[in-house]
């Protein structure tokens, strides 16, 4: 390896490859400053706020894709954080479904995941699946941080991938026997639903509140306008928001049915790919 001589006479090797930050360290060559890269996932923006200045005081740089959580894939194969911060006091089903999908993907599991907060309930069952990842509080995450590493022998529970042969009812939660309502549902809706549970059936637009509601929005307008009316539903049925992937082909975005839904009081709790078209949440009345 070439060298050379250094301003204070010392003699440095000069680098045959980018450098990398181990162990949450800031790592210093010359007058260059390495800092740890590290990538949040939190669904309230104005929650996730102290969190991102906690980091930074600490040392670090912080990449917030916001209430797009789930999504944001793309950036994170090109350029893996050191670290994944994944915060449970929110939609503890959101921060178990990227855990899932970052140990599923080869170039992203072993990348060292920290789950911060939550139910402990909630929390235990994460612990079981993923006894690897690492479990701290919000005033002792930095310190956390400070002694993670990457994975060389990453646990991969296969619960907690994509089951194959799960089908879509199964995911929505339609039980055998039960009756669904449906909302506005595209003209496909039985091939997107697909294979039913024993004696489930589907219905649109049924005269009485059935226990559990697939609404499909389309636009935002036709959204906000019928949001009211739905809500009544949810005092007695759990109401999925199925809509559109992807922001340019509706308007529609997790964020914007989130933020509209909380204001007239409902609250998510679940996410779910139905299929190569359409996504949807899960909402409740809040309490």
């Amino acid at each position: 390896m070439t060298q050379r001589k250094s301003s204070a006479g010392r003699r440095t090797g000069w680098l045959s490859r980018p450098a990398s930050v181990q162990s949450g360290r800031i790592v210093q060559f010359g007058r260059i400053m390495l800092m740890p890269r590290v990538r949040l996932f939190h669904w309230r923006a104005d929650e996730a706020k102290p969190l991102i200045v906690a980091l930074r005081a600490g040392g670090y740089t912080v990449e917030y894709p916001g209430d797009q959580a789930n999504g944001a894939w793309r950036s994170l194969r090109e350029k893996p954080p050191f670290a994944a911060i994944i915060d449970l006091t929110r939609l503890p089903s959101h921060g178990r479904h990227v855990a899932a999908e970052m140990r599923a993907t080869k170039s992203l599991r072993h990348i060292p995941i920290v789950f911060v907060d939550g139910d402990p309930e909630k929390v235990d069952r994460i612990r079981k699946d993923l006894p690897d990842a690492v479990y701290t509080s919000r005033s002792r995450l930095v310190s956390a941080l400070k002694r993670v590493k990457p994975l060389a022998d990453p646990v991969i529970p296969p619960r907690m991938m994509n089951r194959t042969d799960r089908t879509t009812a199964e995911k929505l939660g339609i039980q055998p026997g039960a009756r669904v309502a449906l909302v506005d549902p595209p003209s496909d809706y039985a091939r997107v639903i697909g294979k039913l549970p024993q004696d489930a059936s589907l219905e649109e637009d049924p005269e009485e509140t059935l226990p559990l509601t697939l609404w499909f929005v389309r636009g935002p307008d036709t959204f906000l306008a019928r949001l009211t009316g739905i809500r009544k539903r949810a005092l007695t049925s759990r109401i999925w928001i199925v809509y559109p992937k992807g922001r340019q082909a509706s308007g529609l975005t997790q964020g914007f049915i989130r933020e509209a839904a909380l204001s007239v009081g409902l609250v998510d709790y679940k996410v779910c790919s139905v299929n190569e078209v359409w996504t949807g949440l899960l909402f409740t009345r809040k309490k």
